[in-house]
């Protein structure tokens, strides 16, 4: 895997084993735990004016704890685009605080040149009663947010939700969805926990994809709309905090999770990363993706 100049690894948190990764890595540790799950808008503003000239396009970057950083990575765009998210949880809450990996969707969608953001593969609670309560349903109705949750497991009056998907027919669902974006511009991220347990190790429950599916739907994403920019977040971190009322809230919200030895954690990881990476950021993998 070559490195690409429109790439960049963050590492907030040493999720990602740095020698099985190919990109240029910039070390950000000593901003890990004053962001992760939560953080004041000043110090997320601060971190974005230092960092901001340093980004690119692409991103590599820690626990899906880091997620609401997406937003930031889309600001930098310019182009009108509809964001694109592969996510277990909708992050669309919109209780304080402002700047929390469960909120992001929103802050997203208060951009400007953002048209939509669509999430795709949600498995938890969030997306019904009575978590739903807590969601963005307001832009879900306007049809700025689409949540495109599994139900298989659930009753058949829940399969008529809005934007509900089973596993039989979903590629039909995204299938017509990605070529509603023909000639389109995509800002495209991934959390890995939206990934089944056997293929991704997060700090969050895991979802029902697998790589396979993935690496299809990056495809007909490429095939329809110019992918502009993208990250993947999600690795397992063991967690550190600055704020105890951060550590307080994110240590109640997590699950508790029974995991691999660190070696397997990061050949997991490093693993999904190889696949997912090259169809999101490398430009000369087009032909991979020939219809």
């Amino acid at each position: 895997m070559k490195t690409s100049p429109d790439a960049i690894h963050l590492d907030f948190d040493g999720a990602w084993e740095r020698s099985r990764i190919s990109l240029e890595t910039l070390d950000v540790t000593k901003w890990g735990p004053h962001l992760r799950f939560s953080a004041p808008a000043h110090l997320v503003e601060k971190f974005y004016g230092e960092l901001e000239p340093q980004l690119r396009p692409f991103i590599l970057y820690g626990s899906g704890d880091f997620h609401h950083l997406t937003a930031l990575w889309i600001r930098r765009q310019t182009e009108p685009l509809t964001v694109i998210s592969f996510d277990n949880h909708p992050d669309w809450d919109i209780r304080p605080p402002k700047w929390c990996c469960g909120g992001w969707v929103n802050r997203a969608l208060e951009l400007p040149h953002v048209q939509k953001a669509s999430v795709w593969g949600c498995g938890n609670f969030e997306c019904w009663w009575p978590g739903q309560i807590f969601g963005n349903r307001r832009a879900e109705r306007e049809g700025r947010l689409e949540v495109h949750p599994w139900v298989d497991d659930r009753s058949s009056s829940a399969r008529e939700r809005r934007g509900a998907i089973v596993r039989q027919d979903w590629q039909r669902r995204f299938l017509a969805f990605a070529k509603e974006l023909a000639g389109e511009s995509v800002y495209v991220t991934i959390d890995l926990d939206c990934l089944r347990a056997e293929e991704a190790v997060t700090n969050w429950e895991s979802g029902r994809f697998t790589l396979d599916d993935l690496e299809w739907a990056l495809c007909e994403l490429r095939n329809a709309a110019t992918i502009v920019a993208g990250d993947i977040c999600g690795a397992y971190s063991r967690p550190h905090y600055a704020r105890w009322k951060q550590r307080f809230v994110s240590e109640i919200d997590h699950p508790k999770l029974t995991l691999p030895e660190p070696n397997e954690i990061s050949r997991i990881n490093s693993d999904a990363f190889a696949r997912l990476w090259k169809l999101l950021a490398e430009r000369d993998q087009d032909n991979s993706c020939a219809d």
